[in-house]
């Protein structure tokens, strides 16, 4: 059975892509920008569930019930996003205004010759990240761990826009998996997994959920990236690419957790996992409480709508 999440339709259209597309590329990102508006609208007026879910969420953050315009403005930041892929994916990159905190912990983790983890959330742009990567280290290799399988018809019409620019992606659910982590970070290759989601399915079998407070409530996550570095004794760091608006934004890398060195026992082992999933939740929790129009979470977070 996959989580509620990954079992939601996906309420994209093929035709709506195409000229979404066409608009982005032939008429300029300021126009497209304006079409989005009422895309954006559409969904807030027509899209009850997520709607719902966005409200639940901001609500926690802004510790009082959320105002149509602030759900306008979350749908509209993702749908900015969205939109901000097809340039990125074509390098046409000249009005992006980008930052870029934390580099020399990449660096630090490319002289060591070898590749490490890096976690995200559905939080802001991973294009942008994958952006950053190519004009500021060429030779980087990045991969993503990821369940595709809710999100078929956009990433078609991004992988048609720029063909020489689709991600590397290893697909969570399949028995291979694993031995491609492995592969990639054996490598050099940064292997990059989201931790905000859980799944029945997770790349390591021995996966486990936790009951961890999250704005205010506790929410379930799961441990499988942290098991995962911990079996393939890696460091993990974190990434975000946050929407800052406009032409902004801005990269971030920060270490986590580092699984390196073997643990003394089985206890070691599982204190560690729990401590890094933790500060991991922590760490989100502040973000999503600095930019909370870009955490992308669409869906039942909490399990707490009882439609």
């Amino acid at each position: 059975m996959k989580a509620g999440w990954a079992a939601e339709r996906e309420r994209s259209n093929a035709l709506a892509l195409r000229v979404m597309t066409w608009i982005a590329l032939r008429l300029g990102r300021r126009i497209a920008r304006g079409v989005l508006h009422g895309i954006a609208a559409y969904f807030v007026l027509f899209a009850p569930r997520a709607r719902r879910a966005s409200a639940a969420y901001l609500q926690r953050v802004f510790g009082r019930p959320a105002r149509w315009r602030e759900l306008y403005a979350h749908v509209y930041c993702f749908a900015a996003t969205i939109l901000d892929r097809v340039y990125l994916l074509r390098r046409q990159t000249r009005w992006l205004r980008l930052e870029v905190r934390g580099h020399e912990v990449i660096a630090d983790v490319l002289a060591e010759g070898h590749g490490a983890f890096l976690i995200g959330a559905h939080l802001g742009s991973f294009e942008v990240l994958r952006a950053t990567a190519a004009t500021e280290r060429p030779d980087l290799r990045l991969a993503m761990v990821m369940y595709p399988d809710n999100a078929r018809l956009i990433n078609a019409a991004l992988a048609a826009i720029a063909p020489d620019a689709v991600p590397d992606i290893i697909a969570l659910g399949r028995p291979e998996a694993m031995l491609q982590i492995r592969d990639r970070l054996a490598e050099g290759t940064l292997v990059g997994m989201l931790g905000d989601r859980v799944l029945h399915d997770d790349a390591s079998a021995r996966a486990q959920t936790r009951r961890i407070a999250f704005l205010g409530r506790e929410a379930e996550w799961s441990d499988g990236p942290f098991r995962l570095a911990d079996l393939l004794r890696q460091r993990i760091v974190t990434m975000v690419g946050l929407y800052l608006g406009g032409d902004r934004y801005e990269v971030r890398f920060a270490p986590l957790a580092d699984f390196r060195a073997r643990p003394a026992n089985a206890a070691e082992r599982e204190a560690r996992i729990a401590a890094a999933q933790a500060a991991y939740v922590a760490h989100l929790e502040s973000l999503c409480r600095e930019q909370p129009y870009n955490w992308f979470n669409f869906h039942d977070f909490w399990r707490e709508d009882p439609r």
